[in-house]
C-alpha cells in the first residue's frame, strides 16, 4: 500500500491518539473512496468552531460512549471534513490546522493557501508536484 501524503507532499504524520480520530481510527486523517464527508483537515479545535460545527449539523461536542466518542472540547486535534472547515474559513471561524497531518485529499476541496493562513506548522516548503 502506497504511502498518504500530507497537503505539503510528505509522508502524513499523525493527527490525534487522544482522543483516536480519522476515519480508520488510526490517528491520522487517511481516507478512501467510502469517506464522502473528506475527513481530511487536521485541526485543534476551539470552542467557537465547536459551535459552528454543532450548527452547521455536526455535533462533536457531545459524547457518544457507545460509539467509543468522548465528545471533543476546546484544544483537542481532530480529523474534520474538509468542506466544514472551508466554511467555517469562508465565515471567518476556521481553527488551526496541522499541515503535515492534513491529507494531500483535502486539496480537492479546500485551497492550500487557505489551509496555511490557519497553519500551526508554518509552511517552509512547496508542496511536492
Amino acid at each position: 500500500m502506497k504511502a498518504s501524503l500530507s497537503v505539503l507532499g510528505h509522508p502524513l504524520q499523525s493527527c490525534s491518539e487522544q482522543p483516536l480520530t480519522g476515519w480508520y481510527r488510526d490517528g491520522c486523517c487517511n481516507t478512501d473512496e467510502r469517506d464522502v464527508g473528506s475527513h481530511t483537515v487536521c485541526v485543534t479545535v476551539t470552542e467557537e468552531f465547536l459551535e459552528f460545527l454543532r450548527v452547521d449539523g455536526n455535533d462533536l461536542i457531545t459524547p457518544h460512549p457507545e460509539h467509543g466518542f468522548p465528545g471533543l472540547k476546546s484544544g483537542d486535534s481532530w480529523c474534520v471534513c474538509a468542506a466544514s472547515w472551508l466554511r467555517a474559513y469562508e465565515k471567518g471561524l476556521a481553527c488551526s490546522v496541522k499541515l503535515e497531518s492534513t491529507h494531500a485529499a483535502a486539496l480537492s476541496i479546500v485551497p492550500l493557501k487557505a489551509l496555511a493562513e490557519h497553519a500551526l506548522d508554518p509552511v517552509s516548503e512547496q508542496p511536492a508536484p
